[in-house]
């Protein structure tokens, strides 16, 4: 009786659980996932003008000891410059390299440069509830002062939802991209 008994408490906790993680995701991230999920062929984002991102030292896989990784970013330029968010056109496309150089989309980050947000807007801006981060000048990219947000809507991300890093994601399958790379200035 008592094994029953626990094992309904067990499912009740469960469902209860499962139901509220559905429950909270956002008509927003919803709108988002299904506005890039096109994205998930990486021909697409390049045909949509997106192009791969590596830092000031050549290193196109983000990770961070210890944190996890954000992976390989494909970011669209004429969406970076402006001082608008828009859940459905981030700004970068996050890819984690998978076996054979094949990537897989994980992420979605919104990106915009300070001195543009802030020559329009009085605070930092928002998304889905969440405060962008803020990344000083300088920086592993090589970029002018920017705030960003990631939003995990392709992978779980146990650090949560708008980590920065997830630590399910790595950079040891990383491959060099056989083409030119893109660079923001």
């Amino acid at each position: 009786m008592t094994r029953k008994l626990f094992m309904l408490i067990v499912l009740a906790i469960t469902a209860t659980g499962a139901a509220t993680a559905v429950a909270c995701v956002s008509p927003d991230l919803r709108e988002a996932r299904t506005a890039t999920r096109h994205f998930r062929d990486l021909r697409a984002a390049k045909a949509a003008g997106y192009g791969p991102l590596v830092d000031a030292k050549g290193i196109a896989c983000i990770d961070m000891p210890g944190m996890g990784a954000m992976g390989i970013h494909y970011v669209n330029s004429m969406l970076v410059g402006d001082a608008e968010v828009n859940p459905t056109t981030p700004e970068a496309l996050v890819y984690e390299p998978r076996r054979h150089g094949r990537l897989r989309l994980v992420a979605l980050e919104y990106v915009v440069f300070q001195s543009a947000w802030d020559a329009v807007h009085s605070t930092p801006p928002s998304l889905f509830g969440h405060r962008f981060d803020f990344t000083p000048s300088p920086n592993r990219y090589g970029l002018p002062a920017f705030y960003s947000l990631h939003a995990w809507i392709w992978k779980h991300n146990p650090a949560g939802t708008f980590a920065m890093w997830n630590p399910r994601v790595h950079c040891d399958r990383a491959q060099p991209e056989g083409e030119m790379v893109m660079r923001m200035r």
